[in-house]
């Protein structure tokens, strides 16, 4: 009841900057390029700072299996999600199935996930939320990217290698392994830098609300992609997780970051790419929306 109460108070304090987003955009506070530039504000500084700044705890035989199995559950939630979706969106249109199929995939982990594990679990489970994310981070500039078009291999890692969140894990690994000590000062700036992920985060999100009606987002195949994206997954993870016997807090954090709504960045491919961007945006917001329901429910099941 405990984490219930927390997650519930977390999704309300969301729920203030997705408002704040709203009305921002709404007034023409933030525009299409404004959106753009705090977009990447949060993917190339903010969320990297605080993937790094997680990297501060202890490192124990018992910490690096906790993180060797928190990996291994993360790659196969990776694995289901990317062939599970062949199959379950092979009835829709292509422009559409494209877009289902890469909004299962990559998820919000780290946009929104992160600030839900820091609520719950504070800095001890951030350092493996930021390891939960590596395999949907590599899927994104790899399998995601492949689902909208025929991209080389090497393309595709060198975006994975010069990704600021994997780079933010690697660096952070090697300050864990080596214990390299950082001036204070230079700790509390980027922690105070990644702290601005959560509320830039859903200030975006919520600019996308604008001109989206109610009646456009409840459209069955998205409703379809909320329930296998914000429910089926995340369910069939945590009884994968009971299984294999991983402590409450680790399965609490795959969970949480198991069922994230579906990525930003499936708006920005799909303009790229051709496939239908409105449809995109209304299947990010709808799924983001629905999600600050279905988390807290969730840790009902821890």
């Amino acid at each position: 009841m405990d984490n219930f109460l927390k997650m519930l108070d977390t999704q309300m304090v969301l729920m203030v900057y997705m408002a704040v987003g709203f009305i921002c955009a709404k007034k023409d506070i933030i525009d299409q390029h404004a959106k753009q530039k705090i977009t990447d504000l949060i993917l190339n500084v903010a969320l990297p700072c605080m993937i790094f700044a997680s990297f501060n705890e202890p490192l124990t035989a018992e910490v690096i299996h906790d993180a060797e199995m928190v990996l291994i559950v993360a790659a196969c939630i990776t694995f289901l999600s990317y062939f599970g979706g062949r199959v379950l969106y092979s009835r829709f249109p292509d422009a559409k199935k494209r877009i289902l199929r890469y909004s299962t995939l990559v998820n919000n982990s780290g946009f929104i996930g992160m600030a839900m594990v820091d609520s719950i679990y504070g800095a001890e489970g951030l350092f493996y939320a930021s390891i939960f994310i590596i395999p949907n981070r590599i899927a994104m500039w790899t399998a995601g990217i492949s689902i909208f078009t025929t991209a080389s291999l090497k393309d595709g890692l060198k975006k994975v290698l010069l990704n600021p969140c994997i780079i933010a894990v690697a660096l952070g690994l090697v300050r864990e392994f080596t214990g390299f000590p950082l001036p204070d000062f230079i700790d509390s700036a980027i922690a105070g830098i990644g702290d601005t992920t959560s509320p830039l985060s859903m200030f975006i999100i919520g600019t996308m609300l604008v001109g989206i009606s109610l009646g456009s987002m409840i459209e069955p195949s998205i409703l379809y992609l909320s329930f296998i994206r914000l429910i089926a997954l995340p369910i069939i993870a945590l009884v994968v997780l009971n299984l294999i016997g991983l402590p409450p807090m680790l399965a609490g954090i795959s969970m949480i970051l198991t069922g994230m709504p579906a990525g930003s960045t499936t708006v920005l491919l799909a303009v790229k790419y051709g496939a239908d961007p409105d449809f995109a945006s209304r299947c990010v917001v709808t799924t983001t929306i629905i999600s600050l329901v279905t988390v807290p429910l969730l840790m009902f099941l821890i």
